[in-house]
């Protein structure tokens, strides 16, 4: 992988999306790439922190065990998502697990050099901030899920927030999934039982709010019949 492609590469992301070619330079002497394979480790939660990568291809899931080993599933990035989203500017640990669940290329940078990088370009700082800010609206509208929202909503707008990350619109108003989940990583999202997911799910089925793709691996959901049980 030449440089020009590894400037394609990255200006397809957001914090790097605009820059000039004299402005990309300095980066392309800090990325690097490497292939994933499934079930391989980018980091281990604790980890020190090394690197932030960029996705090209493939999928990872970010998530945390407690001392009991129990998983709570934090994401599932994809390509254009970078991570890890906090650390810059401090000395830190990976806050969580990053495993790659489909096959993955990802781009990476030394994190102190990367930091380097951004105090010498603040217009690269403010997309970082948006991007970081549009994490942050994300997991306090998560927060007041699981303070104010029963089993039952926060499984129905976790469905709602799978259409617009891992969703494909097929007709006006449904979407399908077109990232396979087990109703145990769906239940480690929300901190419920498995159990509990299977039962909403037929329930939701039996409502026709969602129902299972031609493949039988997705499934499908009516968005705004969905979010009219809620409303």
């Amino acid at each position: 992988m030449n440089n020009d492609t590894i400037k394609n590469l990255l200006q397809q992301f957001l914090i790097f999306k605009d820059l000039t070619d004299m402005e990309m330079e300095p980066v392309l002497h800090l990325a690097k790439y490497r292939p994933f394979r499934k079930g391989s480790h980018v980091f281990m939660q604790g980890n020190p922190l090394t690197n932030v990568y960029f996705i090209y291809q493939g999928k990872i899931k970010i998530y945390k065990t407690d001392i009991h080993g129990r998983e709570q599933i934090v994401n599932i990035l994809q390509p254009g998502d970078m991570f890890p989203h906090q650390g810059f500017f401090r000395k830190d640990d990976y806050p969580a697990h990053a495993e790659v669940i489909e096959e993955a290329m990802l781009i990476y940078i030394p994190i102190a050099q990367f930091e380097d990088f951004l105090l010498n370009h603040p217009q690269i700082c403010v997309k970082l901030f948006r991007v970081l800010g549009d994490i942050i609206v994300d997991l306090q509208s998560r927060l007041e899920e699981k303070i104010l929202d029963n089993t039952y909503e926060q499984i129905i707008k976790l469905l709602l927030r799978l259409c617009k990350s891992h969703g494909q619109e097929i007709k006006d108003g449904q979407y399908e999934v077109t990232t396979k989940f087990t109703n145990k990583e769906l239940a480690n999202m929300i901190g419920t039982s498995r159990e509990t997911v299977s039962r909403t799910l037929t329930k939701l089925k039996k409502k026709q709010l969602i129902s299972d793709g031609k493949n039988g691996r997705h499934f499908i959901i009516h968005f705004f019949k969905l979010h009219d049980e809620i409303v």
